[in-house]
């Protein structure tokens, strides 16, 4: 069985943490679960006879309670995925961008907003952004990680150097028009900027930047907010 330790970004294993994630991986990433671990008080018998069925005789199945002290700080964690880590490149196509995120929780929040929005390919760009394998990132997306593909950048040069084709939107007040009166082309990148700091000044002079008019009640709204209206305004005609 396969030696469960709390997470780091270097580590060759991370874990889906609950029933739903774990089935999320199981029946659409299978070949990614190394193993699956059930909670000794877990009592949802028609989960288990799925997940023992997914799994077979090539992914063990092992009851016991010492990884979920390791792992969740949750009394309703009943099942952990040990997900083997893959590097995968994104596709040609639509994607949403994000530069310097630095929250996991919201990752994984912007993860599931793609899937939905028919968006399967995540950049992300930073030297020390937030970890898509983070397991806060995997169960915020609640299991949407396993449907999409993500790649990290370390510069976004080298993103658009990749992608020359993208129409490339920027979500930022300086020089930006309404994203309501803004025709997005396809295959679009909607390019979102840091939680704290947003974009950088200099991505006003790329593509055609775009904001969501909001009223002066608040300064901003928050990046998962953000990134979910622009997704619908990009894909709505789809």
């Amino acid at each position: 069985m396969i030696k469960v330790s709390a997470y780091k970004s270097d580590n060759i294993y991370t874990y889906g943490l609950g029933a739903t994630v774990s089935m999320e991986y199981l029946l659409k990433k299978r070949d990614a679960v190394s193993a699956v671990i059930l909670h000794p008080a877990f009592r949802s018998e028609e989960t288990i006879a799925k997940i023992r069925k997914i799994c077979g005789n090539d992914i063990p199945v092992s009851v016991e309670e010492k990884p979920f002290n390791i792992l969740s700080k949750k009394d309703n964690c009943f099942v952990i995925a040990v997900i083997e880590k893959k590097d995968i490149r994104i596709e040609d196509g639509n994607h949403m961008v994000l530069v310097n995120p630095s929250n996991c929780g919201n990752l994984g929040t912007i993860t599931r907003s793609c899937l939905g929005f028919g968006v399967r390919d995540i950049a992300i760009v930073g030297e020390h952004p937030a970890d898509p394998f983070d397991p806060k990132t995997i169960r915020a997306s609640m299991g949407a990680c396993a449907s999409v593909r993500i790649e990290v950048f370390d510069s976004f040069e080298k993103y658009a150097k990749r992608f020359p084709k993208n129409n490339l939107y920027p979500f930022m007040l300086d020089g930006s028009t309404k994203l309501q009166e803004t025709k997005i082309e396809k295959p679009f990148s909607l390019i979102m900027g840091n939680e704290a700091t947003g974009l950088d000044p200099s991505f006003k002079d790329i593509g055609r930047p775009i904001r969501i008019e909001h009223s002066g009640e608040i300064d901003s709204l928050n990046i998962t907010i953000a990134a979910s209206i622009g997704l619908y305004e990009a894909t709505k005609a789809c």
